[in-house]
């Protein structure tokens, strides 16, 4: 069974390659600004994975598709990828010292079926101080994450606590693509590394 997925996240990429499923990685061509934000994280991040599905299926009709979309969520705000480094710089002041939640949806298409799962994980930065927050900026370019930040390798050192899958944070949930693809018949427990 042929599988893509739908991302040029090199960090979904990673997270896929953790299993012996073969799969292609594509973009998905999707404007995501077309999407307005009406309040709800979940529900936003679900009509985003599910678009960049449907963008896909006339490309790989006979394929499993598998896309995703992560949202980054405060006090009724989103954070998206930032648009440039001010913009990158301002999102991390807004989330210094504080809770914020992370929401990743994840969708299959394959034949007539469409699954969608969504995971969130909550995530404290520590209270960190100007030539802190600064020293990070420059160090981790954020501008391709959602919120501004990378939660792994060394870039961990801005989180003091974190809820939930840390893969979610990285931007697929294992629980929840274990969830999309047993349907479309791929169970990931058959492909464990040996």
């Amino acid at each position: 069974m042929r599988l893509i997925l739908g991302s040029q996240s090199p960090r979904r990429r990673e997270i896929l390659s953790f299993f012996s499923l073969p799969f292609e990685q594509v973009s998905a061509h999707f404007d995501e600004e077309s999407v307005p934000f009406e309040g709800d994280p979940i529900k936003y991040a679900k009509i985003l994975s599910e678009a960049k599905a449907c963008a896909l299926v006339e490309r790989f009709p006979n394929a499993v598709i598998l896309t995703a979309d992560t949202v980054v969520f405060k006090e009724g705000k989103i954070f998206n990828k930032p648009a440039n480094e001010e913009e990158n710089f301002a999102i991390l002041q807004e989330l210094n010292g504080s809770w914020h939640s992370v929401f990743t949806s994840i969708t299959t298409t394959y034949d007539s079926l469409t699954i969608t799962e969504f995971d969130e994980t909550r995530v404290q930065f520590h209270k960190l101080n100007e030539t802190q927050l600064q020293s990070y900026h420059k160090a981790f370019q954020g501008n391709d994450k959602a919120g501004g930040y990378g939660i792994q390798e060394a870039g961990s050192i801005i989180v003091k606590r974190i809820e939930g899958c840390f893969y979610n944070v990285m931007g697929l949930p294992l629980n929840a693509l274990q969830k999309v693809l047993k349907p479309v018949g791929i169970d990931l427990w058959q492909y464990l590394p040996s």
